[in-house]
């Protein structure tokens, strides 16, 4: 099978294109014969070496992955060989086949396709841990989103909406701004013109948003803190910018505000069936339109460091995939 290796720290293009044999599955594993694969920002971190987690190389990157069942461990019910699935490895996506745990193959609708499946997990999950678990969003609030045409805020806008919130989108130029209001944004507004902050007060009302998502950090975060309603909460989701900001308490003081941290990751390997629940609801979602995961690139499998660059320069509208032939 065909495989991407990171064989040293570097940039995306300097992976290499290698063929070795597919694996076997043992006991508790399902080898999944993928079909699409889900880009992701901290792919390019991975291959820097400036993520979290460094892996001895080789290693293989790709977070998620859609296909159908090849081969089951002897102990494994459930999936069966052939049945449509999708998983989040630990690393393993970027190849033609990938072996994963059985309780983490969660089983897709056949009216998603595998693009979507694919680009599902990582940024719906995210955001319906981020909202619904840590921030509490309620029906008739107003959910501020940065970066609203990316992967995680395509997810948060589609999510605030079925949850019945009033959703504020903000992106950095006209084309994803149409974007965003395409995926269900009330108001929409550029954050390269520091305007925006009097924007959503006007739109809000004077006391501003009641849960601001943000993935970008940096000077967006700062302004955020000024926009927030007594009450509110500041959702920690990552930091684009390249910036981590601060915040000073005596703000989180006046506004009686809260500052949340959204680590999805490690609450699911905290809670082992967390993953799995929130697969059910998504699904459901899916199931009733309330949610569409949109897929806004697809690139050949072996064109995989194009894909990772043009989500790393912010040219992709959502979701960015890998296909196979």
């Amino acid at each position: 099978m065909k495989i991407w290796h990171v064989t040293h720290y570097g940039e995306p293009e300097e992976m290499v294109l290698a063929e070795v044999d597919p694996p076997v599955p043992g006991e508790g594993e399902v080898l999944i014969r993928n079909r699409a694969c889900g880009l992701n920002f901290f792919d390019m971190l991975q291959c820097q070496g400036k993520y979290q987690s460094r892996p001895a190389f080789p290693f293989t990157i790709g977070a998620e992955v859609a296909g159908v069942v090849e081969a089951v461990g002897p102990d494994v019910a459930k999936p069966s060989p052939g049945d449509r699935v999708l998983s989040l490895p630990r690393g393993g996506g970027f190849a033609e086949y990938t072996l994963v745990p059985a309780s983490r193959a969660y089983s897709i609708p056949d009216s998603m396709s595998f693009k979507q499946a694919a680009g599902m997990p990582v940024v719906y999950q995210t955001s319906l841990f981020a909202l619904d678990h840590r921030a509490s969003l309620q029906a008739g609030e107003w959910l501020l989103v940065h970066a609203g045409a990316s992967g995680v805020g395509t997810a948060a806008i589609q999510l605030g909406k079925a949850m019945g919130a009033h959703v504020i989108a903000t992106a950095g130029s006209a084309e994803k701004l149409e974007f965003c209001t395409a995926q269900g944004a009330d108001h929409v507004l550029g954050y390269r013109d520091a305007a925006w902050v009097d924007e959503v007060k006007r739109i809000c009302g004077r006391f501003g948003a009641d849960v601001i998502y943000d993935p970008v950090g940096g000077d967006v975060f700062d302004l955020s803190s000024k926009v927030i309603a007594p009450g509110g909460r500041l959702l920690v989701i990552g930091f684009a910018s390249g910036r981590i900001p601060s915040l000073r308490a005596n703000r989180a003081l006046l506004k009686n505000m809260s500052l949340v941290g959204v680590f999805w990751g490690r609450h699911c390997d905290e809670n082992p069936g967390y993953m799995g629940h929130l697969h059910e609801r998504l699904t459901e979602m899916f199931l009733a339109g309330t949610i569409n995961p949109p897929v806004g690139a697809t690139f050949p499998f072996e064109h995989a460091p194009q894909g990772i660059r043009a989500l790393a320069n912010r040219k992709v509208r959502g979701k960015a995939v890998l296909t196979h032939a």
